[in-house]
């Protein structure tokens, strides 16, 4: 029989699950044998009961975050792909737009999104603009990447029976670039999460009153630590759910594709 340690639903479920769990009784055991106050270092217990008591303020902070969440990572992938489209299409092209698009990504979005912030006017869309810029950048480099790494055996196939544009592109070059676009939009997830946090802490700053950002710094001001440890566990649930749900995206339509006629 194989062990349990090797079996694989318990190396990817149960072992880091047991982990998390041994990390949470001894934070609490540490708070409560030294007498830490909650306000210092909240313990799990402490954190889970403002948790509950704040639920129905909470729950609609994570919901405001994960619509911006949301909204940027649709725009990320549909802006991104459109751009890493144009580029593929010429060499000239790629080299006088890709310095810019990295320009935009090597920019700290603290820097520029009070700016965004101020030029939009709609708080909401200043938001998911800020995000965007986050998030965009993972899905033009992989797309790219992925676009340009055809076989070449396949493409002088395509020249040789004179394939358009159109046709080297829809049943070449996108199959051919699905797995890197896949692994880019698992970073992006991951990414416009945290620029919606980001652009949200800018936002709260100057008064306005949504997402989980707002609720730390609300609880910062107010010394009410375990409802700040609440929203911070909130983030981290949301960032993991984004992430499981874009490697179970993966995999399926991977396994979609290796199992289509022809492969």
């Amino acid at each position: 029989m194989t062990p349990l340690v090797a079996r694989p639903w318990f190396v990817q479920i149960a072992a880091p699950v047991l982990l998390g769990l041994l990390v949470l009784c001894g934070w609490q055991g540490f708070c409560r044998l030294d007498h830490i106050p909650p306000y210092i270092l909240p313990a799990p217990g402490d954190i889970g009961a403002s948790l509950l008591a704040n639920r129905a303020t909470l729950l609609h902070a994570l919901w405001s975050t994960m619509k911006v969440t949301l909204m940027a990572l649709a725009l990320s992938v549909a802006i991104g792909v459109a751009i890493a489209f144009v580029l593929v299409q010429s060499r000239v092209l790629e080299n006088s737009l890709l310095p810019y698009v990295i320009l935009m990504q090597v920019t700290p979005i603290v820097a520029i999104a009070p700016l965004i912030i101020v030029l939009v006017k709609a708080p909401a869309v200043a938001l998911v603009v800020c995000a965007t810029v986050i998030a965009i950048f993972p899905i033009i480099s992989n797309t790219l990447q992925g676009l340009r790494s055809v076989d070449p055996g396949l493409a002088d196939y395509f020249s040789m029976n004179k394939a358009s544009r159109l046709q080297f592109l829809l049943r070449l070059r996108i199959p051919s670039a699905l797995p890197m676009f896949l692994a880019g939009l698992r970073i992006s997830a991951g990414l416009s999460l945290v620029g919606a946090v980001v652009a949200e802490f800018v936002a709260g700053t100057g008064g306005t009153s949504s997402g989980l950002a707002y609720e730390i710094l609300q609880s910062g001001f107010q010394l009410d630590i375990p409802r700040m440890f609440a929203s911070l566990a909130l983030i981290t649930v949301a960032g993991l759910a984004l992430y499981g749900a874009m490697a179970a995206l993966q995999r399926m339509v991977l396994r979609a594709l290796s199992h289509a006629p022809g492969r």
